[in-house]
């Protein structure tokens, strides 16, 4: 077996006990409200290539982390990045209809049940990773601690506001990586450090190696993210193409232009691989994963 092959096989088993975890940590669809209950499944359920779970298994594989605990917090910011997904499709925001390949959760349902679902899967998420069983109560605190910081008006909400206020608007190259650090950044930074934290509690070195990857691969996703919207299909995106030019939305691309976008990604992987060098080969995974966020063609 080869070493991408390897990789293959292990991003499947993660993506696949992903998948029965978010099943069983959301509400049944059956159960009143049924409607809404539905709706969240189908948010979460069946699509993405859940980048953010991936980091939490991989940075617990760093740290020798318990599989359970991995599975929570993988799922709890899963949830979140589910929830503002569909908050960002909804016409008071992107106005979208395509999302991993299907009707976007307003599309499919309505506006207001897309509303309520964001908000249900962002309280599901907490307490998802608040039952966690076996971890000490205070770093246990601390991981509930990181996520609310990731997803809140200083992380994730906070970028997505300054996207917003950027429509039409001419960006410096830093205040788009700004932007970005916070509304994509954010969340996968709170992934690497929750897989981490489940195994032990970090050493200042560790967190400061860890925050140097995450950085790293978080510009380099968005900015992979924008060279995509500018050159793939929707069909190969399974969201509408071309949305950000469209939209008039500053973007890597449209500051730097295509080639300088794509020499800019690899940079951030070659500076995502530098930050590994202390962890040695237990880090191969989140090696091999930012790789795989700049390599990927959709």
């Amino acid at each position: 077996m080869t070493a991408s092959q390897a990789f293959h096989d292990w991003m499947k088993t993660v993506q696949s006990t992903m998948e029965h975890a978010l099943a069983s940590f959301l509400p049944e669809a059956g159960h009143a409200p049924a409607r809404l209950h539905e709706a969240m499944r189908y948010a979460v359920l069946d699509g993405g290539k859940r980048v953010r779970p991936l980091l939490v298994f991989a940075a617990g594989d760093l740290f020798e982390a318990e599989a359970a605990l991995l599975a929570r917090a993988a799922a709890a910011v899963e949830m979140i990045h589910a929830y503002s997904l569909v908050h960002d499709d909804m016409p008071c925001m992107d106005d979208d209809a395509l999302r991993r390949g299907k009707p976007t959760v307003h599309v499919k349902y309505d506006e207001a049940t897309a509303l309520l679902v964001g908000d249900a899967l962002q309280a599901q998420a907490f307490l998802a990773l608040l039952q966690a069983e076996g971890a000490p109560p205070a770093r246990l605190l601390a991981m509930l601690r990181l996520l609310a910081h990731a997803s809140g008006s200083v992380g994730m909400c906070g970028g997505q506001a300054i996207d917003l206020e950027s429509v039409g608007l001419t960006l410096s190259l830093a205040q788009l990586e700004q932007m970005h650090r916070l509304k994509t950044g954010a969340l996968l930074r709170a992934s690497v450090l929750l897989g981490a934290m489940s195994g032990k509690e970090l050493a200042s070195a560790e967190v400061a190696a860890l925050d140097a990857y995450s950085a790293a691969i978080g510009l380099a996703f968005q900015v992979v993210d924008d060279v995509l919207d500018a050159t793939a299909d929707s069909a190969t995106l399974g969201k509408t193409a071309g949305k950000d030019a469209a939209d008039n939305k500053p973007t890597y691309v449209s500051i730097l232009g295509l080639a300088q976008s794509q020499a800019l990604a690899e940079k951030l992987r070659n500076d995502a691989h530098h930050a590994l060098i202390p962890f040695g080969d237990k880090a191969r995974r989140l090696r091999e994963l930012a790789d795989l966020i700049v390599q990927r063609n959709a």
